[in-house]
């Protein structure tokens, strides 16, 4: 009777029932809490992942256009030594130092071709080597460019540059046979690397005139003497906006 009258006492008793209550969550919590430590079978100690941070925004991009250099520090487009497609007579040379193996260079070639196509006679386009020292496919494909261009000749030279920035390999010598370059005399080229001088003047031109980086596009409107450097791989509508800026 005694046992009976005091079980039901403490059933009914509240603060029995929150006290069993805060027994329960604390095992509970404690089973929880060790699985955060344990490894479970088999394993050694692991940790629960903690969230990451979320990540911050970018930054906003920088004005692409740089101060611009003087004309006499650009290096003057020759059209015996420079790769130019387009009109020889232009008003505007948008002279671009760049690198085969710069994935912002890639990402640029297809916005110079839509300006190209844009503007017609009224501009061309000159390329030039900048091959950064961390691209070790860089001065290599420098260097073949130079070759086919010895080789082949002008519209060689492009359509070589057209097929690295297409592509996804850096097999040059493979490009170079694909469209018509002797193999052997490929080799013999590339092998001597005759042409890397010239590559390394490029690049210390673009250095003199302001070039910091890849790619680097500088506009000049040969009536004028007006000067103006793009840094990087933007949109179609900067070059218009700088173009048209030029031109009226």
């Amino acid at each position: 009777m005694n046992n009976s009258f005091q079980s039901s006492a403490q059933s009914n008793n509240p603060w029995f029932v929150i006290s069993i209550g805060l027994v329960f969550f604390m095992l509970g919590y404690g089973v929880n809490g060790m699985n955060l430590f344990s490894g479970g079978s088999g394993g050694g100690a692991q940790y629960a992942q903690v969230p990451s941070a979320p990540t911050p925004p970018p930054a906003p991009a920088a004005d692409p256009e740089e101060p611009a250099p003087s004309i006499d520090s650009v290096p003057e487009v020759d059209p015996d030594t420079d790769h130019i497609r387009g009109n020889l007579d232009a008003t505007i040379s948008l002279i671009e130092y760049s690198d085969y193996e710069c994935p912002f260079c890639k990402r640029h070639h297809p916005t110079m071709t839509q300006v190209m196509d844009a503007y017609g006679d009224d501009v061309n386009w000159v390329y030039r080597h900048y091959p950064l020292s961390f691209h070790p496919n860089a001065e290599p494909g420098a260097l073949a460019g130079e070759c086919v261009a010895e080789l082949g000749g002008n519209d060689a030279f492009w359509e070589f540059t057209d097929k690295v920035f297409a592509g996804t390999s850096f097999d040059f010598a493979g490009m170079a046979k694909e469209i018509g370059i002797n193999e052997a005399q490929f080799k013999d080229c590339f092998d001597s690397k005759r042409h890397l001088q010239k590559i390394q003047d490029q690049m210390a031109g673009g250095s003199s005139a302001g070039v910091n980086g890849t790619p680097g596009t500088i506009i000049i409107n040969h009536d004028t003497d007006e000067v103006k450097l793009v840094s990087g791989a933007v949109p179609f509508a900067t070059f218009k906006a700088a173009i048209d800026g030029m031109l009226n």
